[in-house]
């Protein structure tokens, strides 16, 4: 617990941890009164807006690296297999909360759009030479055999 010279506000400006300990232990033992609200709402938007933040970038990663291996055969790597594996891994571990898996639905338009502009830088081709419209569902990105030809 903090000391009472500390106030829950300074404690959360000079270490997060420490206050999200304090306000764990607040919680548990039912102090709801003695909550640092401000701060818990701000640090819970934070937290909501980096999670979906992860998803879009992780789909993004993943969404390009598809891209790559499907319009450059030749030039496949171990590296890109790798890191699509990961990706979609990730991405399932990530959707085991509900409310990020439908947050993916959402930003999977932007994700693509972001992706095939990478793409087009790191393969030299053409944003037009993919498709305009993300060819992979949400749920083909977390397919086993997303890479089966």
């Amino acid at each position: 617990m903090i000391l009472a010279t500390e106030s829950l506000a300074d404690l959360y400006e000079s270490d997060e941890i420490a206050w999200l300990e304090t306000m764990a232990e607040l919680i548990a033992e039912g102090k709801s009164e003695e909550l640092d609200y401000a701060h818990l709402q701000e640090f819970l938007t934070d937290m909501a807006i980096r999670e979906k933040r992860e998803v879009k970038s992780r789909m993004t990663v993943l969404l390009m690296h598809l891209l790559k291996w499907t319009h450059q055969k030749r030039k496949r790597s171990s590296s890109w297999r790798t890191t699509i594996k990961e990706q979609s891994e990730e991405l399932a571990d990530i959707f085991e909360s509900r409310t990020l898996r439908n947050h993916a639905d959402d930003v999977l338009p932007q994700a693509y759009k972001r992706a095939v502009g990478r793409a087009s830088g790191d393969t030299g081709l053409p944003a037009d030479t993919f498709p305009k419209k993300c060819p992979w569902t949400v749920e083909m990105l977390l397919s086993e055999d997303l890479l089966a030809e």
